[in-house]
Order: structure tokens, then sequence, then C-alpha cells
């Protein structure tokens, strides 16, 4: 067993796990840690707990100390650099004729690396541009293209639902999305009914698949024969979170609701297709 924190650097992004070794680190606590990129600072958002060897990644680097208010000072400082770099960069960028788009810039808190993050539809040759960056910012320059999911993440925004963007607020990684997830919800394909800021499919999707997953195993198909209290009918409409099945009977010549307690009953799931 080992014992970690886990520490975030964004607000939401991925959850890091380091030693803490004799320091005593509360949640929500600032950290400054050594990291594969040099020293970073970052906050605790789980507290020491202790966690199996298979659920780290060995070697664990350790926490280096507990933040102290000259050490906010500096991520101020280098926020505000930050944006100085953007606008620098953004202008060579357009000196130099390259088809990418600047997405956002951060210094790492010890200033041993400058991250430039932007987006292209293919590969770049930017030789040239790290040169110069390299010439004006006497650090080591890193350019690193991102995909338009993490786009969204970094810049933010306002959803079609009205809310911020799940990904800039509280989504640490990006679960995979497929359009079947889409169809098993009844929504829907119009790709600007499900579609997000990114123009990708809706992280939301997944959410509730798992729910749909489940139900969907449980019911019959369209179009298949059961039974129900008044007699064999055709099921000709889900409603897959309440489960509740709509059922033809045409020897009456009727369509009722029924749920799927009510067919269980009935034995109605020996089903027989129409085809």
């Amino acid at each position: 067993m080992y014992d970690v924190v886990g520490v975030r650097f964004k607000k939401a992004g991925k959850i890091y796990y380091f030693d803490p070794g004799d320091l005593s680190i509360q949640k929500d606590d600032f950290v400054i840690v050594e990291t594969v990129r040099g020293v970073e600072y970052g906050r605790a958002v789980v507290p020491r707990k202790q966690v199996e060897e298979h659920d780290v990644v060995l070697p664990l680097k350790k926490v280096v100390r507990i933040a102290d208010h000259k050490d906010r000072m500096i991520v101020e400082e280098n926020k505000q650099a930050a944006q100085e770099a953007y606008d620098v960069c953004n202008e060579k960028v357009n000196g130099h004729q390259l088809d990418m788009k600047l997405v956002d810039v951060e210094y790492t808190f010890d200033r041993n690396k400058i991250i430039f993050y932007f987006t292209a539809d293919g590969r770049v040759d930017f030789r040239e541009l790290v040169k110069d960056l390299a010439s004006i910012f006497r650090t080591r320059i890193e350019l690193r293209q991102i995909g338009v999911r993490d786009e969204a993440k970094m810049l933010g925004g306002i959803g079609p639902c009205g809310r911020m963007l799940c990904c800039s607020t509280f989504l640490g990684d990006f679960d995979p999305v497929s359009i079947k997830m889409a169809k098993d919800q009844n929504l829907s394909l119009n790709p600007t009914k499900i579609s997000g800021l990114c123009g990708r499919l809706m992280c939301c999707l997944k959410y509730e698949n798992d729910e749909y997953e489940a139900a969907k195993e449980q019911l019959p198909d369209l179009g298949e024969m059961i039974e129900t209290p008044q007699g064999r009918g055709k099921v000709v409409g889900l409603n897959i979170l309440e489960r509740v099945l709509q059922v033809e009977l045409k020897e009456q010549d009727r369509v009722l609701e029924y749920t799927l307690d009510e067919i269980i009953k009935e034995g109605a799931l020996s089903i027989q297709s129409t085809d």
C-alpha cells in the first residue's frame, strides 16, 4: 500500500497522485510538486489515503511543500507573462503565415518551460517559429497540438443546455461517445442537435447510456409479440427510462400502456418476432 494525495493542476484537469511524505496535507491545500515537466503548483483534491500498487504509476513523485503566499504570487505573475507570450506568439504565427490557431499558453511554475497549445487541420512545420520564440523568451519552448475537444475544455463556454461546458467544469477525462448512444436514447440524429461547441458528439450522451443499455436488455423490441393482461399484442412504442411499453391489441383495435412489471407477470418475455 502507498500513501498518496491527489493533485489537480487545472480546474477540470486529470488527478495525479503524489507521495505526501511527512507533510500534513488537507483537501484544497495548494502544494508544490515535482513532475516530469518540472516544478508545478496544484491543488490537493484528494486528501491523504492509501492505495494499492496497481492504482498508481511508480515511482511516485514527492510533494515538495505546501504552497505559501509567495508561491501564489509567482503563479499570478506567470499567468500575466503567459498572456503576453500569447500575444507575441500570435504575431509570430501570422508573420510566418502558419495554418494554425493558438489556443492557450502556460508557463511551468519554475519558468523552466513555456508551452503553447494550438489546433491545426494537419501537420505544421513550426521549426522557424520555435527558433523565434526561443530567442525571445530564453527558455525551453514546447508547441503542443491539441484536438477540438481539448480546445473547448481550455476555453470554456455555455452548452446547448444553458450550463457551462461539462469538460471545462468537472470532466477530468473524455469518455468515448458514439452515434449508437444517441440512437439508443431515441434522440434526433441531426448533428446540430447532438453536437457540442467543439463540433463533436456531446459528452453528456454518455451519462445515461448505461441505464438505457440495461433497460433495453429487459424490454422487448419494437414489433415483437407479447402477452398482456388483455391478451396478445404487438409492441409499438417504448419509454425506455420508465420501463413502459405501448402495445397494440389487434383483436380489440386499441393501444394500451403497460409497465415492465405487468408484462413480466404475464410471462410476456417468451417473445415472438413479427418478421
